[in-house]
């Protein structure tokens, strides 16, 4: 198997985003935030963006400890420009609830993270359940 640049930045890519579950799981929240640009974005649900490796240390720190995040199925879709969009569908588990859930990538050609959106995949009705 030959490896071509383009091959390589997708690999690089995909590692990024292994390597967010990875740590998000382990709860080692600070190695999560070191894999976003300086200016990269955390995106919760109903919730304004978290911008930088320190303010999503801070937040996941605060608001993911216990929570596990299952991926099930990736999708790389090319965008414009060469760029790539990783969406990565699975479930969220907390003490109180598991929901299904979207994970959706930007990243960096250097395979940095430069946005993840996550989306709650649930009814209306499922997510009035989900709060407290």
């Amino acid at each position: 198997m030959t490896l071509t640049m383009d091959s390589i930045g997708r690999l690089q890519k995909t590692a990024a985003v292994e390597r967010y579950f990875q740590t998000f799981n382990q709860g080692q929240f600070l190695e999560t935030a070191q894999l976003f640009t300086q200016a990269g974005q955390l995106q919760p649900p109903f919730e304004d963006p978290i911008v930088g490796p320190d303010a999503i240390y801070a937040y996941l720190k605060r608001e993911a400890a216990g929570m596990q995040a299952n991926p099930q199925e990736t999708t790389i879709e090319q965008l414009e420009a060469n760029d790539q969009r990783i969406v990565v569908k699975g479930n969220v588990k907390a003490l109180i609830f598991n929901v299904n859930a979207a994970w959706i990538f930007k990243l960096n050609p250097q395979g940095h993270i430069e946005q993840v959106e996550v989306k709650l995949l649930a009814s209306l009705q499922e997510l009035l359940t989900l709060r407290p």
